[in-house]
C-alpha cells in the first residue's frame, strides 16, 4: 500500500479523525525556554490508548475483574505520551463518571520525570497533576470524592505505624492505578506495600506500562495487571524509524562475575535506589561489598578512565552527541571522576553550567569531604539534567549510578559506558538511553567494562520467549561488516584514482571519475553516507582505524560532490553525522577542501560570472566536474533571484531544467551543456542589468516583469507605460502591506482591489488584469520581508 493510501485510510477515517484530533493531540509548554511544541500521537500510541481504555471499561465494570492489561512499548517509542493520552481518554470517558488517575513508580527520579511530562500537558488532562510529597499528602489527595490525576511513589503507602495497616482511602471503583517500571513492588500481598496498596485502594483497577517484555515465567505480573493490550517492540520502533539501533561492545578491564554469586546477589544491583545508599549499605551483603571493592580498585580505575577517554573522544569526532558512565556506587563514580580529570583537567569546572564532565548523584553532609562538590539537591539535579538534554550545552559526559537510567530522555546521547552489574528490566531500562532518534545518529552504543555479556543474552532470550521481534542489542562486529561491505564498494567506483599522497587536487579527478559511471553520483553518495554512519559506529575498532584516512578522503570527495546540490541536505549530513573525520592528510592545512580549488579554479564573484570564469570553465580538463559545478552556480543565482523576481526565476529554473534533462537523458554531450550552461550563464548576467537600462530599480523591475510577462500587454501598452504603472504599483503597495498581510485574507483583498485600480486606470487589457493581479501580489509577497522590517 502507498505511503498517502496509508495516510488517508489509518488517518482520515472518520471516526480516526475526530479521535486523533480531539485526544491524541497535546501542547507541551516548556518553562525552561518559554516555547509550546505541539505534539501529534504515533499510530502505536493511538491504538494501544485506544485498546487499553476498551480494556479498562471492562476492567471497571460491574463484571470486571479490575485487570486492564499490560502495555508494553519499547523503551524510547514514546511510552510517556502513551500514558498521558491513555489518561486523558480515561478523564474524559463518560463510563468512567470523572475518574481518580494515579500512576505509580517505584523510583523519586521517575516519578519527578514523569509528573513534569504531564504537568507539561496538562491541557489534555483538563486538571493539573499533583506530586504526593508525603505519605499524609498522598492520604488527603486520595481521599477526595471523585477527579484527580495524581503522582506518587509506591514507597509512600506505608503504614502510620510499624506493622500496622495502611487505611482505606476510597472504596470508589473508578481509580484507576498506572503502574510504570514498578512491577517488582507489586507482588507482595501479604505484608508489603502491594498489600498497603490494596487495603487504600480496594476496589481500584491496575494496567501496566512497561519498556521490557514481561517473562513467560512471570505470573505475578498478570495475575497483578493481566495479558497484553498492545505489543510495539524493537523490530517495530526500527522500522518506524522511532528509535535507532543499540551496538554492544566488549572493552579492556572486564570482570568475569561468576554466575552463583550473581544469583546470592539476588535483587541487591536492582534495589539500591539513589538517596538510600547509606541506609542499606549496612544490610548489604558482604559478597557485594567484596565486589564493589574489586570494581573500584584505583589500578583498575585508572585503566577503565584511560580507555574511556580515548574512546570517547574517537567516538564524538565520528558522532556529535553525548556519553553516560554508569558505575556501581557513589565512591565509584566519585574516584572515577578524579581518574578521568587527571587525564583532562579541562574536563572540570567548578560551576555547574560550566565543565565537560560532572558527577549526578544525592547525598548529605555526613558524606566525605571530596565528594560535597558533586552532591546536589532536587532542583541543581534538574538544572544539570537540562542542561544535558542540550545539544549545544559544554557538559558532554556524565557519571551516573542509578539516577537518570529510566525515563530520561536525551536523544544525542550515543554512548552508555557501563561498569556496573545490571540485569533484567534494569539492564534493558538502562542501556536503552542511547536509542533514541537524533538528527542522523546511525545508532546507540553500549561499552562493557563489568561482563554484561550473559546478562544481555538472557534478556534477549526473555524478549524473544515473550513474543519480541528484533534483536534488542547488536554486536558492533555488525557494524564493522556493514562498514568494510561500503569501504569495498567506494574503492572500486574510485578504481584507477591514487589518493595515498593526501595532494587535494586528486578530488578533482575522484569526481570526474564518478561521474562518468551511470549514476555514479548518486550511488557514491549513498555509498559514503552508509560508510560514514557504520564507521561512526565503530570507530575504536582496528579496522575502522586502519581505513581511517580512506574514509576521510571519499567524504572530501562526497562533500565537494554534495555542495554541487542545491539542496544542500548531504552536506548537513556530513556536518552532524560526521564532523571530524576529515583528516590532514586530504585538507588544506587542516582546513575544509573548498569545491572551487578541489576542482582546480578560482573561486569567482557568483553574480557576475564574468567571461574569463566561463571560458577557464569551457576549457577545464574534467568536463563532468566543470558541468556539475556551472549547474551549481546557476542554481545559486536563481535561488537568489527567487526571492526577489519570481517571474524572472521562474523563467530562468524553466530554462535549467530543460537544460538538465537533455544532459540527464544523455541525448548531449558533456561539452554540449557546458556549452548551453554557458550561455545561460552570460543570459541571467545580462539580466542583471535590465533594471538600469530601463532606468528602474529592483522592486519596479519585479512589477514591471509581472505586468509585461504576457507578451501582447506589453504590445498593447508600450515598455513606457508598463514603467509608469510598475513605479506606481511599487508606490501604494509598499504603504499599505503590513507584517501579517500575507495570512490576512481582508488585507489581502484590499490590496488586490487597489492593484486593479492602478490597472484599470491605466488602461490595462482586462482579460489580463486577473492573472498581472495575482503575479503582482506573488511579487509584493517575496519583497515585503525588507518592506515591512
Amino acid at each position: 500500500m502507498l505511503e498517502l493510501e496509508t495516510l488517508i485510510r489509518g488517518v482520515f477515517k472518520k471516526d480516526y479523525l475526530l479521535d486523533l484530533v480531539q485526544g491524541f493531540i497535546a501542547f507541551e509548554h516548556d518553562s525552561g525556554s518559554d516555547k509550546t511544541n505541539k505534539i501529534l500521537a504515533g499510530y502505536h500510541q493511538f491504538h494501544a490508548a485506544k485498546e487499553a481504555i476498551q480494556a479498562s471499561l471492562e476492567a471497571t465494570s460491574t463484571q470486571g475483574d479490575n485487570r486492564c492489561g499490560v502495555v508494553w512499548h519499547t523503551q524510547g517509542s514514546g511510552k510517556s505520551f502513551t500514558m498521558l493520552f491513555y489518561s486523558g481518554l480515561l478523564i474524559r470517558a463518560p463510563e468512567m463518571n470523572n475518574p481518580t488517575v494515579v500512576v505509580l513508580t517505584d523510583r523519586n527520579d521517575l516519578d519527578d520525570q514523569l509528573f513534569e511530562q504531564f504537568a507539561r500537558c496538562s491541557d489534555l488532562l483538563r486538571q493539573e497533576p499533583v506530586q504526593a510529597e508525603s505519605i499524609d499528602h498522598l492520604k488527603e489527595l486520595l481521599k477526595v470524592a471523585a477527579g484527580g490525576v495524581v503522582f506518587t511513589t509506591v514507597q509512600k503507602f506505608m503504614p502510620s505505624e510499624k506493622g500496622g495497616k495502611f487505611p482505606t482511602l476510597t472504596e470508589r471503583s473508578n481509580v484507576v492505578v498506572i503502574a510504570d517500571e514498578a512491577h517488582r513492588s507489586h507482588y507482595d500481598f501479604i505484608d508489603g506495600l502491594a498489600r498497603n496498596l490494596r487495603d487504600g485502594l480496594p476496589n481500584a483497577s491496575f494496567i501496566g506500562f512497561t519498556g521490557t517484555p514481561v517473562e513467560l515465567r512471570d505470573a505475578n505480573t498478570r495475575a497483578v495487571f493481566g495479558e497484553y493490550i498492545s505489543v510495539y517492540d524493537v523490530e517495530r520502533s526500527k522500522n518506524d524509524k522511532a528509535t535507532v539501533p543499540i551496538f554492544y561492545e566488549s572493552r579492556v578491564a572486564r570482570l568475569r562475575l561468576d554466575e552463583k554469586l550473581m544469583e546470592q546477589l539476588d535483587d541487591e544491583f536492582e534495589q539500591i535506589t539513589e538517596g538510600e545508599e547509606e541506609e542499606r549499605a549496612k544490610k548489604l551483603k558482604t559478597k557485594w561489598t567484596a565486589l564493589e571493592a574489586l570494581v573500584g580498585d584505583d589500578d583498575r580505575l585508572e585503566v577503565v578512565a584511560k580507555d574511556i577517554v580515548e574512546h570517547f573522544e574517537a567516538r564524538r569526532e565520528a558522532m556529535e552527541g553525548k556519553g553516560m558512565i554508569v558505575c556501581m556506587s557513589r565512591r565509584i563514580c566519585v574516584d572515577l571522576y578524579n581518574e578521568l580529570i587527571k587525564i583532562r583537567p579541562e574536563w572540570h569546572d567548578d560551576k555547574d553550567e560550566k565543565g565537560f564532565l560532572k558527577v549526578i548523584m544525592t547525598g548529605s553532609a555526613s558524606d566525605p569531604l571530596d565528594w560535597q562538590g558533586h552532591i546536589r539537591n532536587k532542583a541543581k539535579r534538574k538544572e544539570l539534567g537540562d542542561l544535558f538534554k542540550k545539544v549545544d550545552s559544554p557538559m558532554k559526559l556524565v557519571i551516573v549510578r542509578d539516577m537518570w537510567l529510566t525515563g530520561f530522555n536525551v536523544p544525542s546521547l550515543h554512548t552508555m559506558y557501563v561498569d556496573k552489574p545490571m540485569r533484567g528490566h534494569g539492564l534493558m531500562q538502562a542501556i536503552t538511553r542511547v536509542n533514541r532518534v537524533f538528527r542522523d545518529k546511525p545508532g546507540g552504543l553500549i561499552v562493557d567494562y563489568i561482563g554484561l555479556a550473559d546478562q544481555l543474552q538472557r534478556a534477549l532470550v526473555n524478549y524473544t520467549e515473550s513474543g519480541g521481534t528484533g534483536r534488542p542489542c547488536l554486536e558492533t562486529t555488525e557494524a564493522i561488516s556493514a562498514m568494510l561491505k561500503h569501504y569495498e564498494v567506494c574503492c572500486d567506483m574510485l578504481h584507477g584514482v591514487d589518493w595515498s599522497d593526501g595532494n587535494p587536487s586528486v578530488i578533482a579527478v575522484a569526481q570526474q571519475r564518478i561521474l562518468e559511471q551511470e549514476e555514479g553520483k548518486e550511488r557514491f553518495l549513498a555509498h559514503v553516507r552508509d560508510l560514514s554512519q557504520a564507521f561512526a559506529l565503530c570507530p575504536t575498532s582496528d579496522e575502522a582505524k586502519r581505513i581511517r584516512d580512506d574514509v576521510a578522503f571519499f567524504q572530501c570527495v562526497r562533500s565537494a560532490l554534495s555542495k554541487y546540490s542545491a539542496s544542500g541536505k548531504s552536506h548537513q549530513e556530513i556536518e552532524h553525522a560526521v564532523r571530524q573525520l576529515v583528516s590532514e592528510a586530504v585538507t588544506a592545512e587542516g582546513g575544509v577542501i573548498d569545491i572551487f580549488s578541489a576542482a582546480g579554479l578560482e573561486k569567482p564573484d557568483v553574480s557576475i560570472l564574468s567571461d574569463e570564469f566561463l571560458e577557464e570553465v569551457k576549457n577545464h580538463p574534467h568536463k563532468d566536474v566543470a558541468a556539475e559545478l556551472l549547474k551549481k552556480l546557476l542554481q545559486d543565482d536563481i535561488q537568489v533571484r527567487s526571492s526577489k523576481n519570481a517571474v524572472v526565476a521562474k523563467s530562468f529554473s524553466e530554462s535549467l531544467k530543460t537544460t538538465l534533462n537533455k544532459y540527464h537523458n544523455r541525448s548531449v554531450t558533456t561539452l554540449e551543456i557546458i556549452e548551453e550552461l554557458i550561455a545561460l550563464a552570460k543570459e541571467m548576467r545580462a539580466a542583471n542589468k535590465r533594471g538600469e537600462d530601463l532606468g528602474l530599480s529592483d522592486e519596479e523591475l519585479a512589477f514591471y516583469d509581472a505586468l509585461a510577462m504576457n507578451a501582447s500587454a506589453v504590445e498593447a501598452m508600450g515598455i513606457a507605460e508598463l514603467k509608469i504603472i510598475a513605479a506606481e504599483l511599487v508606490k501604494h503597495v509598499r504603504s499599505s502591506v503590513s507584517i501579517d498581510w500575507t495570512v490576512r485574507e481582508s488585507a489581502r483583498a484590499r490590496i488586490r482591489v487597489m492593484v486593479r485600480r492602478i490597472l484599470r486606470k491605466h488602461g490595462y487589457p482586462p482579460d489580463l488584469q486577473a492573472e498581472a493581479t495575482i503575479m503582482v501580489l506573488e511579487q509584493a509577497e517575496l519583497l515585503c520581508a525588507d518592506w515591512t522590517a
